[in-house]
């Protein structure tokens, strides 16, 4: 008659092997993996498991066990920088992993514990006493008080707020964003060809300088969407010289119903 034997219950291969290098009190960095195989196939060959799923799990890493306790056995190998490759690295990284997430989860299930025991218990003051207010009494709050001293005390606090005052930024105007229209330029530069036919550029942009730097800008925008569309064109006739727009569609009589569509 047998004896029957009661083997621990290990969560996978990585815990049987996690546990393995730890009883035997093993660097996890350094692995001798002739004496952990031969340990791991000896725990193999006595689990009695009727799940298929759980013995393919721990047959794999037999597999991989074996695989690199053969490589073990051969020449060293070395990495395209000249590096001996260790055929234990890849073993060792997955063992670190499952080490720190076994950590976390014991971590977090001690924490649920202690959360588990954590009460909470409601307030019963009764409503009278904790809606009871505490009556001023004018005589002790005021004490000494005169009204000489309540004067340095208001003009002590308008001395701070003074204080707080940039002088510099305080003396800053309020910048109002001014609208000025891309199309609406251009229609006013048509406006001002009409009839014309050609017009100093010089001329166009003094006109709107007075209005301020925008319009200029925006203006010289206008003038060059114009030219891309090809209804103006720039002529200069030496270096240096004067900057002449001209039209290259008649606009006089077209632009001229339009500011008569708009005056009506």
């Amino acid at each position: 008659m047998g004896i029957s034997v009661k083997l621990p219950v290990f969560e996978g291969p990585l815990d049987l092997l996690l546990h393995l290098i730890e009883s035997n009190k093993i660097d996890i960095y350094d692995i001798p993996i002739v004496m952990i195989t031969d340990q791991y196939m000896e725990y193999i060959r006595a689990m009695d498991s009727e799940d298929l799923n759980i013995m393919s799990e721990f047959l794999v890493m037999a597999a991989t066990l074996l695989e690199i306790k053969a490589r073990m056995l051969l020449p060293v190998e070395l990495d395209e920088e000249g590096e001996e490759i260790d055929p234990r690295a890849e073993l060792v990284e997955r063992l670190l992993e499952y080490k720190m997430y076994k950590y976390m989860a014991a971590e977090l299930k001690d924490r649920q514990s202690l959360a588990g025991k954590a009460l909470y218990k409601k307030a019963d003051i009764p409503e009278e006493v904790a809606s009871y207010v505490e009556p001023v009494n004018l005589e002790e709050l005021v004490g000494d008080v005169t009204l000489e001293k309540l004067h340095e005390i208001f003009k002590s606090i308008l001395r701070r707020q003074e204080d707080k005052i940039d002088p510099i930024r305080s003396k800053f105007g309020t910048i109002e964003k001014e609208e000025v229209s891309l199309e609406d330029k251009m229609s006013s530069v048509e406006r001002h060809l009409a009839g014309r036919r050609r017009l100093s550029f010089r001329e166009l942009l003094e006109t709107e300088a007075k209005k301020s730097k925008i319009h200029v800008i925006v203006t010289f925008l206008a003038v060059l969407e114009l030219m891309k569309s090809g209804k103006l064109a720039v002529q200069q006739e030496e270096t240096f010289g004067e900057i002449l727009i001209e039209a290259r569609e008649p606009l006089g009589k077209e632009q001229d119903d339009t500011d008569a569509a708009e005056t009506a």
